[in-house]
């Protein structure tokens, strides 16, 4: 935990100029943010957030009252934008990293418009994800681009590569040859099961989802913390970028997250027997889009059994929850 503490440090900014201490008079677990102890503590220790219990009502996917009228207005998917947010301020650059990051654009000849595809492979393949091979998502970068040529003239058909796997940029190249790919093998060299977990490994992944954060459009797989990392931080460089992306696999979510509801706002009755029904109103908890048109999850007001239901039948539910502790975050010192 010192060694990842130190490398952490090393490239990005402290969370606070004032807490900066692990150890205090008074250091408590977690623990009911209600309680007087709580409150008055000095350090909180924070368990992974699947570990923490009581679970408090601010989990994602809640967005914080007093912004959420706004939001709701504004942005297709509010706790996208709010977790935005939260990821720049955490991922704030120390100065040698801006230089890597500015010399690496000019090495790399990133320019926009691009595409960016993070193709996760090596260990995830089999137990977390399935494998997807470089035409699935070369197939929605042609679309981004199909549909761009149809507003403006594009000379050159740029496309990030983040992977993994360090044969696919040679594949890549001979499979596209209409296609610019900028990637960095040395990157996927070092995200490689043997090495990923060092300094060169964390550079590389920093890089990666930078860079993904500044393309137009993202293919990926949303099994992904890289993709959706790079997704939540391309919030803060647009008006509304909810829609830039096209996931092979999974929604979006937040690791550890509280429940994903959904609302239904047109009925629906079964057309066979892995669908279910729903009424206007019926609260449905997704578990995941099918990218068919069908999504899958439970109607929470008839029972527990899952099924597939029409995605447009339904809208999602936006979670809104008072956030005292966020205006408060500097009378707190918090370590995992």
């Amino acid at each position: 935990m010192e060694v990842f503490q130190r490398r952490m440090g090393a490239v990005f900014q402290p969370l606070s100029e004032t807490c900066t201490t692990r150890s205090g008079e008074e250091t408590i677990r977690w623990q009911d943010p209600q309680k007087q102890s709580f409150q008055e503590a000095q350090v909180v220790e924070l368990p992974i957030v699947d570990g923490l219990h009581p679970r408090p009502h601010f989990l994602p996917l809640a967005i914080p009252e007093d912004l959420s009228e706004r939001l709701i207005r504004l942005h297709g998917d509010p706790f996208v934008w709010w977790m935005g947010q939260v990821m720049t301020f955490i991922m704030r650059p120390q100065k040698e990293l801006i230089t890597e990051l500015e010399q690496a654009k000019k090495r790399l000849g990133f320019e926009n418009p691009i595409v960016g595809v993070h193709v996760r492979r090596t260990d995830k393949v089999g137990t977390e994800a399935a494998f997807h091979a470089i035409e699935e998502y070369m197939v929605h970068v042609e679309n981004y681009y199909q549909t761009l040529m149809r507003r403006e003239e594009v000379k050159v058909k740029r496309v990030y590569l983040a992977t993994d796997d360090d044969s696919l940029l040679s594949e890549a190249k001979q499979l596209y040859p209409d296609y610019e790919f900028i990637s960095d093998n040395d990157i996927s060299k070092s995200a490689s099961v043997g090495s990923r977990y060092s300094e060169h490994a964390l550079r590389g992944v920093i890089t990666d989802i930078h860079f993904l954060s500044r393309c137009d459009f993202l293919v990926c797989t949303f099994s992904s913390q890289v993709c959706r990392v790079g997704y939540e931080l391309m919030q803060d460089l647009h008006a509304d970028a909810s829609s830039y992306f096209h996931s092979l696999d999974d929604i979006y979510y937040f690791g550890g997250q509280n429940g994903h509801n959904q609302v239904a706002i047109y009925p629906h009755e079964p057309q066979n027997a892995e669908e279910i029904a729903f009424q206007p109103g019926d609260l449905v908890g997704v578990a995941g889009n099918h990218w068919d048109g069908y999504s899958k999850g439970t109607n929470r007001r008839v029972g527990m059994r899952s099924g597939l239901y029409p995605s447009y039948k339904v809208e999602n539910k936006v979670e809104v929850a008072k956030m005292p502790l966020y205006k408060e975050a500097d009378s707190y010192q918090t370590r995992s």
